[in-house]
């Protein structure tokens, strides 16, 4: 059956060794990927399985390094603890409280992503969002919290692997609403998960429908990488007609409707149902932002990102960002050094037109913000990084450059240490006197 007419189909870790022997693993080799899975979440689909994944290239092939656990993305010692427990067939009980021992270890909520931010003092939290810059909020839907599949090196796996803790969700859109309405501020909602294409239309214009009534919101964002894994969501699904003329509403509303569409690799834009795909968002009047971290063995190439920006550009999507991968997870595997991933994007950002430099990075999503790596260079004889608040939970901080001592070995902000003599960055309170300054003004 062509992939046009075929229905959803996931796959998950009970089916991984007879996914894994494809890729031609060895029977150790398969039972440590399933020791990683034990602890981080693995789904996959139909689509990926038969459409994107080369698997003559496997386990090299980057689809599959993107959708496939790897042995060494857990410490040696963690992978072989569970495999013990996994050959012995423990009760699941037992493998649970292991794997979330090592979970712990994992930093579940990095970079203050639980943190609401709810800007007014005394004002309650409002459930499953974050008000997190002055005119954007973002909102998590109850239904939208899990994916057509699983990037392995997703920064919010913690909300997929089934501990109640760890989930970050609302259905009460009406609340959102409320807030909205005591918040002119802000200016854009950014409907998030997991991903929110995992809804049907039916559930997600009960989200989408109301907010089309509040004047003062200007953009309404979806988060999905459904473009590029399960691309019949928007073509031949039974809701997707449906899907497109919701689309069609919220632009006859008057508000920008921007689908924020994650793209790995080139690879992604191969087959003939995701351009379809594609062609049908863009012919509602939505627009299409494409955005992917920089991944370690996935897309560390500045070539992947050229080709994969130019597919785009060439299929009307607007190139938006390159990030930095998150301070959680498996992040020793998939992260590339701060000065790496500058070269990479620098080297991506000269080959490409100016239609395509619409793109900034690296940028990593950090707790007070989106903090931009600008460039290398030298200042009054120090080598420094050059970074730029894209976007800051103080808004005093967009757009100021500043500084921060050169380490090839820095992956996220906080390896860095100021440069140039200051004693703390921008979004940093200032040390507090050491007692001997304290005690003498002189000093």
């Amino acid at each position: 059956m062509p992939p046009a007419g075929r229905r959803f189909r996931a796959y998950t870790a009970k089916h991984l060794d007879e996914l894994t022997q494809r890729a031609g693993l060895a029977a150790d080799e398969r039972l440590a990927v399933r020791a990683v899975a034990s602890v981080l979440p693995f789904r996959v689909n139909a689509y990926v399985i038969d459409e994107l994944i080369d698997w003559s290239s496997a386990p090299d092939d980057p689809i599959y390094r993107l959708t496939f656990p790897q042995p060494d993305m857990l410490p040696a010692t963690d992978v072989a603890r569970m495999a013990d427990l996994l050959t012995k067939e423990v009760p699941k009980k037992e493998l649970d409280a292991a794997a979330n021992e090592i979970r712990a270890r994992l930093n579940p909520h990095p970079a203050g992503q639980m943190d609401l931010n709810v800007p007014k003092d005394g004002e309650e939290p409002l459930p499953g969002a974050q008000h997190k810059y002055q005119e954007t909020v973002l909102f998590f839907p109850k239904q939208g919290q899990t994916c057509h599949a699983y990037c392995t090196y997703c920064f919010r796996w913690a909300q997929f692997v089934g501990e109640p803790d760890l989930k970050f969700a609302s259905d009460h859109v009406d609340q959102l609403v409320d807030y909205l309405g005591r918040h002119p501020e802000v200016t854009s909602v950014l409907i998030t998960g997991g991903d929110p294409m995992i809804m049907g239309e039916g559930v997600l214009s009960r989200y989408v429908e109301p907010l089309l009534e509040i004047d003062t919101l200007e953009s309404i964002r979806i988060g999905t990488k459904a473009l590029s894994y399960w691309p019949q969501r928007f073509v031949t699904d039974p809701d997707a007609d449906e899907t497109m003329r919701l689309f069609e509403r919220v632009v006859d509303s008057g508000k920008n409707l921007a689908l924020m569409a994650h793209f790995s690799h080139p690879n992604e834009m191969v087959p003939d149902l995701a351009r379809q795909a594609v062609s049908r968002v863009r012919d509602t009047g939505a627009v299409i932002r494409t955005q992917a971290p920089l991944i370690r063995t996935i897309n560390d190439d500045p070539a992947v990102w050229e080709s994969m920006w130019r597919t785009h550009v060439r299929s009307g999507m607007v190139p938006y960002y390159m990030f930095v991968e998150r301070d959680t997870g498996p992040q020793d595997y998939f992260a590339v050094p701060l000065a790496e991933a500058y070269r990479i994007f620098r080297e991506a950002y000269s080959r490409v037109s100016g239609l395509a430099r619409t793109v900034r990075g690296p940028s990593m999503s950090a707790t007070p913000g989106k903090v931009c790596v600008d460039g290398v260079t030298e200042v009054a004889g120090e080598r420094v990084f050059v970074l730029r608040f894209i976007q800051a939970r103080d808004p005093e901080l967009v757009g100021r450059p500043f500084f921060a001592k050169y380490d090839e070995t820095a992956a996220w902000l906080f390896d860095l240490e100021p440069a140039l003599g200051a004693t703390h960055f921008p979004h940093e309170a200032p040390p507090a006197p050491s007692v001997e300054a304290a005690g003498n003004p002189g000093l």
